[in-house]
């Protein structure tokens, strides 16, 4: 007989453990009603991943163990496994936890109004965004295994099933029938093949059937896409759930030997869809999960600005999204009309205000010490920082979140204005090369065009001077963001990329840039993870570092 597994694909918020704890109820009540032999929720559901430091605070966990609690005695015939913050005695430690770590990641088994076991995750990452062994005691007993239906089941959390000899593979030795694994796995472009093929290979390494139940939504910079999936025993996909989106399944798993049901599973995204959907869900849970309901937009007419104020569209309706445009003396008239067209066809709030009076007002103020001076890099950041500052007042007054719309190669080597562009509650760019940003924008386009085309064919431009191009100050894009893409997500350094083909001097100019920018990095807002390595908490450099501006000198 096949296991009747039922799956709550769902988006849920940090800390809000009452929240939280009604969206389990109402799964529940779900998968009693689906006559499903077992429900399986996201890894730490109660208390919301990843919890950070609140699991430091006494009240958080013992509100998360309540909560437990009270689910427990809710549940029914259908067996639950759901994630929570446990509290772990001294005497259960593993060598090497410290006595600060006395809390675990774990999963109960509840079963008709008992707690009938609890999983404490074994395999803690501590790498990339991860700081498990940071806050978390290792778990114990990779091999206990719990009948679910009649059919000896295997429990694990997440990361102990990336490792092919890890607790599924104990479990499955120990006679295990089907191994079900609760996670919190964040997006990055390309990981649900990758995570796919990897789960796929544990199915065949244990002979047995897996299910892998995936969190989705938006928690700060980082995205859940969601993507479950039920996989026979020979590794054949019996269910993917759909990136990005809520998703409650129910599968009726065959065991071992049996015929595996012809079903036709989602497929997943395009890279370039993927990235797009992520960026669009990042925004629009970090905007509602944080009590805002509109957001305002600088348009300059370029295409950072079109790309960020479409995915605000997308993410949260035109009627939540203000676009302003705030011209100076060296704006062009085109990028006046482009910001125009993109807001009517968005049908977004358009405002125009002109910003050259404020900036006259500074340069006037600051006359007395710049004159006698020539134009330069300071008359041209006045320019966005007064644009900066006419965002956040509108914000102030009316409520609505700025989005930046800086990108990854603007971030990476300091093109980007302090307290002037840079302003914004959220950067849904910041992890998003300038090569990528019109892939995106192409593909946006591609069932009738919203980014007016001239955004996306002209030469960018900050406008900040007369006749000003990127190209001015930087390599062209597309070998710029190559070098960047090897130093930032590879860690490659100056003597790799130079012997792959790379000019010396250019490779040289690019990391110096990337070097002495690290302090204006960690002032800018967050945004979305979608690559291997973003900047924040993937990427983690000291401010004061002359290793590598003296290799670039």
């Amino acid at each position: 007989m096949p296991v009747r597994v039922a799956g709550a694909q769902i988006d849920l918020v940090v800390g809000d453990i009452a929240g939280n704890e009604r969206r389990i109820l109402e799964a529940m009540a779900w998968a009693e009603d689906e006559s499903a032999d077992v429900l399986l929720l996201p890894e730490l559901a109660i208390n919301g991943y990843p919890p950070e430091d609140l699991v430091l605070w006494d009240d958080f966990v013992d509100e998360g163990l309540e909560s437990l609690s009270r689910l427990a005695r809710s549940s029914g015939d259908t067996v639950v496994v759901v994630g929570f913050v446990d509290r772990v005695a001294q005497d259960d430690l593993s060598p090497g936890d410290s006595v600060e770590r006395t809390v675990a990641n774990a999963a109960a088994v509840l079963h008709r109004g008992d707690i009938v076991g609890i999983y404490h995750k074994i395999l803690l990452p501590n790498y990339g965004v991860f700081d498990e062994d940071r806050y978390f005691a290792q778990g114990k007993n990779p091999g206990r295994l719990w009948e679910i239906g009649g059919v000896v089941t295997g429990v694990s959390v997440c990361e102990d099933i990336w490792s092919a000899s890890g607790p599924p593979a104990e479990q499955a030795r120990a006679g295990a029938r089907i191994l079900l694994n609760i996670n919190a796995s964040p997006f990055h472009r390309g990981k649900a093949a990758d995570r796919e093929q990897m789960l796929a290979e544990r199915a065949r390494g244990a002979g047995v059937p897996v299910v892998y139940l995936n969190l989705v939504g938006g928690q700060d910079e980082l995205v859940f896409d969601g993507a479950s999936l039920v996989l026979a025993a020979d590794g054949t996909v019996v269910h993917r759930s759909p990136q990005f989106e809520e998703d409650l399944f129910v599968v009726d798993v065959p065991l071992t030997g049996e015929a595996v049901a012809d079903r036709s599973p989602t497929p997943l995204l395009n890279s370039t869809e993927e990235v797009y959907k992520a960026l669009v869900t990042g925004l629009g849970d970090y905007v509602r999960k944080n009590g805002f309901s509109q957001v305002v937009i600088g348009l300059s007419g370029g295409i950072d600005s079109a790309l960020t104020a479409t995915i605000a569209v997308d993410a949260l309706g035109a009627s939540a999204v203000w676009g302003i445009s705030m011209p100076s003396r060296f704006s062009s008239q085109h990028s006046i009309d482009d910001a125009q067209q993109l807001a009517e066809e968005l049908g977004v709030k358009f405002d125009v205000l002109p910003m050259d009076q404020a900036y006259a007002a500074f340069l006037e103020i600051l006359d007395p010490v710049f004159d006698g001076t020539d134009f330069g890099v300071a008359e041209e950041n006045l320019q966005a920082r007064a644009r900066g500052a006419i965002l956040m007042a509108v914000s102030n007054k009316f409520g609505p979140m700025v989005v930046a719309t800086g990108n990854k190669s603007e971030m990476a080597v300091g093109y980007a204005t302090l307290y002037g562009d840079m302003v914004g509650g959220y950067a849904v760019l910041k992890d998003v090369f300038k090569t990528l940003i019109y892939e995106l924008a192409r593909w946006r386009n591609k069932d009738g065009a919203v980014i007016p085309q001239n955004s996306i064919d002209k030469p960018p431009s900050a406008e900040l001077r007369p006749d000003q191009k990127d190209s001015d100050s930087l390599p062209p894009y597309e070998l710029m963001d190559a070098v960047l893409e090897r130093h930032i997500e590879s860690d490659e350094g100056l003597s790799e990329m130079v012997a792959a083909g790379y000019d010396d001097a250019l490779v040289s100019r690019i990391v110096r840039m990337v070097a002495t920018n690290e302090y204006k990095r960690r002032q800018a807002a967050p945004g979305v993870k979608i690559t291997t390595k973003a900047f924040g908490k993937d990427r983690r450099l000291p401010i004061t570092n002359a290793y590598q501006k003296s290799k670039a000198e």
